[in-house]
């Protein structure tokens, strides 16, 4: 069955804002403007803390999607008695919105310790900060190529802390993603010779650790969520917002001694603190391209997890992978085409093993070799399966960015909104 006019609009949203998220982040950081002082030179825009709360807050406008749609469709779940919120609610009765069927992403539990998340968001906000650091030091597309690595961390901590056990054609794929991080990798190192900022080339190196670093702080954000979250029915739009919340406000209240902090060699200011909030206001007032990048950022951020999240309920797992492969190679193009970074050849080498094993890890080409060569059909593979089947960062299943680690359990038809 072909894709409706909507699930094209879902694949697309996903595909273009997904893309965005990590070419605004890098044309903010390739931007270069005054700070307060202006009697400094007009110096690279770096400050990757608060460019981290900017996509918690990015994910904190999920959770208002979320209510939206909760609040707007909730007279017509109370007749078809699925509403599992307070029906009395004068919020519910005066609604001026009513959406009259069923919305797939508000389907879930609403009995839970919003607190559960604090956990997950510090791991998120570790992730977060660290990669952004990267980004700084790194080409656009060598980052979000070696961002697939999640995929071999995550399904290492699953076996160690998780107790599961993988299939050989799992490990084969997890071989062949190394293979071409190993590729990607070098062709940073060996071949591009374009510092990035006033990075040296040899600080690329740090950036490409601080990239695997960032990643294992993802699949620990993994663990923890199928740990303590998997148990609980939570829609995932809801649940990213709630991690928004919790990462805006701890990020924000670690802000404050960061600005104390002294770092040699920092960007962020003339004092050479760990982060410099005045000074970066004052250099996006001083270059309104960064504001552009940095806005843009947020709602990107926002709309992605929407339309990642629909694009999962509405289609499957393996086409949200397949999209999420395709903003890597858009991410790459543009690169190119801006002159953000040279062509070279081993970089489509190490993309094509990262697709391929990705593929091969999470069943693309088994499926697809069931479909189209033997004829037997394949069920959908759902990214957020139910918390008795196979978890969607688990072996079988695709990575995704952060927010969406959420596991959905067995209904439950307990009331409070």
């Amino acid at each position: 069955m072909g894709f409706t006019p909507y699930q094209f609009f879902l694949a697309g949203l996903m595909l273009v804002t997904g893309t965005i998220n990590t070419l605004s982040t890098k044309w903010a950081d390739r931007q270069t403007a005054h700070f307060c002082n202006e009697t400094y030179n007009a110096t690279t825009f770096e400050h990757p803390f608060l460019q981290a709360v900017g996509m918690f807050l990015g994910e904190f406008l999920c959770l208002l999607v979320f209510k939206f749609i909760w609040y707007s469709t909730a007279r017509y779940r109370i007749e078809r008695m699925t509403y599992n919120g307070d029906a009395s609610s004068a919020l519910v009765r005066c609604w001026p919105i009513n959406i009259r069927q069923d919305v797939r992403l508000v389907d879930g539990e609403q009995v839970f310790n919003p607190l559960i998340f604090w956990g997950a968001s510090i791991f998120d906000m570790l992730s977060t900060c660290l990669s952004y650091f990267a980004l700084n030091l790194t080409t656009a597309s060598s980052f979000q190529m070696l961002r697939g690595s999640v995929m071999v961390f995550t399904a290492i901590s699953s076996v160690l802390f998780l107790k599961r056990r993988l299939k050989l054609l799992e490990w084969c794929g997890i071989f062949v993603v190394v293979l071409g991080l190993v590729i990607v990798g070098l062709s940073d190192l060996l071949f591009d010779k374009t510092p990035q900022g006033n990075h040296t080339n040899g600080e690329k190196v740090i950036g490409i650790g601080l990239i695997l670093l960032a990643m294992i702080f993802t699949s620990f954000q993994v663990v923890y969520e199928e740990r303590f979250i998997g148990k609980y029915n939570i829609p995932a739009l809801q649940a990213v917002g709630w991690e928004g919340i919790f990462g805006f406000l701890t990020l924000g209240l670690v802000l404050v001694p960061f600005s104390y902090i002294h770092m040699t060699g920092s960007n962020t200011g003339p004092d050479q603190h760990l982060e410099d909030i005045p000074n970066a206001f004052c250099q996006m007032a001083d270059n309104y391209i960064i504001i552009i990048a940095t806005v843009g950022n947020v709602f990107s951020i926002a709309f992605f997890n929407f339309a990642g999240i629909s694009v999962t309920k509405e289609l499957s797992s393996t086409t949200r992978m397949v999209l999420d492969s395709g903003r890597t190679l858009i991410i790459w193009a543009v690169s190119l085409a801006l002159s953000w970074q040279k062509f070279y050849p081993l970089q489509i080498v190490g993309f094509v093993f990262l697709l391929a094993g990705m593929g091969l890890y999470n069943g693309v080409w088994q499926n697809l070799y069931r479909r189209y060569v033997t004829g037997e059909s394949d069920e959908r593979n759902q990214l957020v399966p139910d918390y008795n089947s196979e978890s969607k960062y688990a072996p079988g299943a695709p990575s995704i960015p952060s927010g969406a680690g959420v596991y959905v359990g067995p209904k439950d038809n307990s009331v409070n909104a």
